[in-house]
C-alpha cells in the first residue's frame, strides 16, 4: 500500500522570554509563530467509510493540534517553569495567560515538545512524520521522526 504525507499548518501569537540567556532573548518577547504538522500513513481502502481514500480527515488533525497546542497557546506568556515569580506578577491581567513549561521555551524544545504531545492524540493508524515550527520568517525548528527512532 502507498504511504502518503499530509500536512496541515497553523498560526499562533505567542510572547516569551529565556530565563538566564545572554542575550536580547531574556527580555519578553513574541513571535508570529507557523506550525506546520505532517502525518504519514495509507489511505483507507474500506469501501464502506466515509473516510475512505483518506490518510485521516484534515478536519481531525486540525482539531487535534489546536487542543494541544494552538488554542493553549495563542496569545500566552511562556517561561521555563525554574523563572522566580519575583520576575513576573500572577494575578495582574499582563499574565493571565502564562503558561510554565518544564524547558527552556526556545523553538527547538517547543517542537519536541509538541511532538511528543502530538503523536500521542493521533489515531492509531496515523504515525506523525514531522513538526516544522518557525518562529520566524526566515527562523524555524523542525522535528521529523526518523531521527528520532
Amino acid at each position: 500500500m502507498n504511504k502518503i504525507r499530509l500536512t496541515k499548518e497553523f498560526d499562533f501569537e505567542m510572547a516569551h522570554a529565556l530565563l538566564n540567556y545572554d542575550g536580547a532573548c531574556k527580555h519578553i518577547h513574541g513571535h508570529s509563530y507557523k506550525l506546520a504538522v505532517t502525518v504519514i500513513a495509507s489511505p483507507n481502502p474500506d469501501k464502506t467509510s466515509p473516510k475512505r481514500g483518506m490518510v485521516m480527515d484534515f478536519g481531525e488533525l486540525k482539531a487535534i493540534v489546536n487542543s494541544l497546542i494552538v488554542k493553549p497557546l495563542d496569545h500566552a506568556f511562556v517561561i521555563n517553569s525554574e523563572t522566580p515569580e519575583s520576575f513576573y506578577n500572577v494575578g495582574n491581567q499582563l499574565f493571565d495567560r502564562l503558561i510554565k513549561v518544564d524547558y527552556q521555551p526556545t523553538c527547538e524544545n517547543m517542537v519536541i515538545d509538541f511532538a511528543k504531545k502530538i503523536a500521542q492524540a493521533l489515531p492509531e493508524h496515523v504515525q506523525l512524520f514531522s513538526v516544522k515550527l518557525h518562529e520566524t520568517a526566515t527562523s524555524y525548528a523542525e522535528w521529523f521522526a526518523s531521527d528520532n527512532q
